[in-house]
């Protein structure tokens, strides 16, 4: 069986295979597909081109990229909601291999194209959110493009292999396809089953603010097109604005949302409803999940940390001490080498601060080097093992640093002993591998 028809797990390295589901529970009115196009050369047989679309309109909402340099997709989709009002839509369209960023006025003009493709086979005007993701700086193949969308469509179908097929599709240097899928309920719609599927990409070029990510997330769960971006970003914040592999931020990072309201019920229209805040949750946790895929996924990656920092006098400085330890080159490549070198995360939480816009420079009273402590937590349910305590370095067992650090998970707790506050960021070590990957991406 052709790659370009049905996914196959053939290629998936041992240790990831795990991750991919062999079922799903997919929302009402949706299809899915990926086909085989041949957008970046040398591809002769993996799917490049996804399609998720809706046998009815949607609301929808969609967080982008922070990069001054966005790509034509962005800014094309970006447009595209704001016109709409978030409502009417159907479906997204994505290709892989090349990122139809910064290629000017013809690059918007691909984007258009691929939307109006899509618009013509599904019967709805102006109804299609585009990404893309590859290679910066080239124009897309665009015909091999349009002329392949109909074909994604006449394959889409709601079976857990076409989902399947359609997260491969995605996929650039992932190892592995991200797809979830799960059941929920709202309460003020006793008894019926909500469903909501997801995928996303991304391997590399990581970072918060999004990154080189890619994430379509589909319910079939009634929500007024007027609360869905509030819903989003809450989510995204929590989840794909919370992890890192390598500090850059991409041109093209996309997160959407549609919900077609097929399983009935009560429609969610306030945020000061206990729908919207069970539906809050859901999304969160549901965004979550997939973003610690991605983490699982960083190019080159052997381990997943957690960083999680308490006790802090705010959660802005306790998500900045967190992404500095996540971003630092030196923290993993210590946790790469199985080096408990824990100066190396004092010095990361260290200078998190001194840079904020507004608070001098070497003044910053949320980190307090006498009340700072910091662990490691095993995953296995043993103890922790203690690095520095109030201050105070602790004797460390070397023999035990390195049993934990042997470990796929890891956690690090920081403990900054000034507050209440906390948060958590998620991350990868930093390998050989990483270079090699990214030393040949365009070969």
């Amino acid at each position: 069986m052709r790659f370009s028809r049905a996914f196959s797990t053939n290629g998936v390295p041992a240790k990831k295979i795990k991750y991919v589901p062999t079922s799903g529970t997919y929302p009402k009115g949706f299809s899915a597909a990926g086909v085989f196009c041949g957008v970046k050369p040398g591809n002769s047989s993996k799917p490049d081109i996804a399609l998720v679309t809706s046998d009815r309109d949607c609301a929808a909402a969609a967080v982008f990229t922070k990069n001054k340099f966005q790509a034509a997709p962005v800014t094309f989709s970006r447009k595209l909601l704001q016109s709409k009002s978030n409502a009417g839509l159907r479906s997204v369209v994505v290709n892989s291999g090349n990122a139809n960023a910064v290629t000017g006025i013809g690059g918007l003009d691909d984007a258009a194209r691929m939307a109006e493709t899509t618009d013509q086979r599904v019967g709805s005007e102006n109804s299609t959110i585009v990404m893309s993701t590859g290679v910066i700086g080239q124009r897309l193949p665009i015909q091999k493009i349009v002329d392949h969308i109909p074909l994604a469509i006449h394959r889409a179908g709601a079976t857990h292999k076409d989902w399947l097929n359609c997260a491969a599709a995605i996929c650039t240097t992932d190892t592995f396809p991200k797809l979830m899928s799960r059941s929920f309920e709202l309460p003020c719609s006793p008894g019926v089953e909500y469903r909501i599927a997801g995928m996303t990409k991304g391997a590399g070029m990581l970072a918060p603010n999004m990154a080189t990510l890619l994430t379509i997330l589909a319910t079939d769960a009634p929500i007024a097109p007027g609360i869905t971006t509030d819903l989003l970003r809450r989510a995204v914040d929590k989840s794909f604005n919370s992890i890192t592999v390598d500090g850059d931020t991409s041109t093209n990072d996309t997160v959407a949302l549609l919900a077609n309201g097929a399983a009935g019920g009560i429609p969610v229209s306030s945020q000061h409803s206990p729908d919207y805040q069970a539906l809050q949750t859901v999304l969160t946790d549901f965004a979550t999940d997939l973003a610690k895929y991605i983490v699982r996924d960083g190019e080159g990656a052997t381990k997943f940390v957690t960083i999680r920092v308490v006790k802090s006098a705010s959660e802005e400085s306790a998500q900045q001490v967190a992404r500095a330890i996540a971003l630092s080159p030196l923290v993993k490549t210590a946790l790469y080498g199985r080096d408990a070198n824990w100066g190396r995360i004092l010095c990361a939480a260290g200078y998190s601060l001194i840079s904020r816009p507004g608070q001098p420079a070497n003044q910053v009273p949320e980190i307090v080097p006498e009340k700072t402590s910091v662990s490691f937590i095993p995953t296995d349910g043993s103890d922790e093992l203690k690095l520095l305590v109030n201050g105070e370095p602790e004797v460390v067992d070397e023999k035990r640093a390195s049993e934990i650090l042997e470990m796929e998970d890891l956690e690090i707790l920081v403990s900054l002993g000034t507050g209440r506050e906390s948060a958590v960021h998620w991350t990868c070590d930093l390998s050989h591998d990483y270079v090699t990957i990214n030393g040949d991406y365009r070969t």
